[in-house]
């Protein structure tokens, strides 16, 4: 029986909800960002949530029906689909099954269906398109293995976080370090917002707004 990896803890989840894909992808230097092309299908889908990776063969979804079934509450499926491009590998029906098993969401290297019903839905989705054809059914695959999804490698059990600007994976054994760093990050960018805000209101001078890291960086330029 295949089992899946432990779920990351609810103190993981809970801080990576106050975080967004931006500030993740830069506390790892750009790595762990999902090919551009992997989007919600609708900007508000928001995903975060423990890897239960899946494998198939290009343009068929049995394993995926399987993996469906085996997901539960705090798991998003991570599906590498080859980047097949001629068949969906999933629609409607297996998004409705995958809500009801209470799956945070789904994220396929590949193309999906329906897309008015999956924006009603309100299941967090994320594919590189649509296309109405839809797919095989006769294997073979394989279940929470090492996968590439979105030239991004995923283990099972890795933390997954979506939104608008795509999906971002984090190795689970650097997930405390890429979390510490994140909300140093937030932190500091939200610091910057209030200086642009007060300059804006006429309080502060150019060189209050201007990042830290600016004037060192041009002074080498300035020989």
């Amino acid at each position: 029986m295949i089992e899946n990896a432990p779920l990351l803890s609810d103190e993981v989840t809970k801080r990576v909800k106050k975080l967004n894909t931006t500030l993740l992808a830069d506390a790892m230097n750009g790595n762990g960002s999902m090919n551009f092309n992997i989007k919600p299908v609708s900007d508000d889908m928001v995903v975060v949530g423990t890897a239960l990776t899946v494998e198939l063969r290009p343009g068929d979804n049995l394993f995926l029906h399987q993996a469906i079934y085996m997901g539960s509450k705090g798991y998003v499926l991570v599906v590498d689909g080859k980047d097949h491009t001629e068949n969906a590998y999933l629609g409607d029906l297996m998004a409705n099954a995958a809500k009801a098993m209470e799956i945070e969401g789904i994220v396929v290297n590949g193309l999906v269906r329906d897309k008015n019903e999956l924006k009603r839905l309100n299941f967090p989705i994320f594919a590189k398109g649509y296309i109405p054809s839809g797919p095989y059914k006769d294997g073979p695959g394989k279940i929470n293995n090492v996968i590439s999804c979105g030239n991004a490698t995923v283990h099972p059990g890795d933390l997954v976080a979506g939104d608008a600007n795509g999906v971002v994976v984090v190795p689970r054994e650097s997930i405390n370090e890429v979390l510490d760093m994140s909300e140093k990050k937030l932190t500091y960018e939200q610091n910057r917002l209030e200086k642009i805000d007060a300059f804006q209101l006429g309080k502060h001078n150019t060189s209050d707004i201007a990042p830290n890291w600016l004037e060192s960086e041009m002074s080498k330029f300035n020989g």
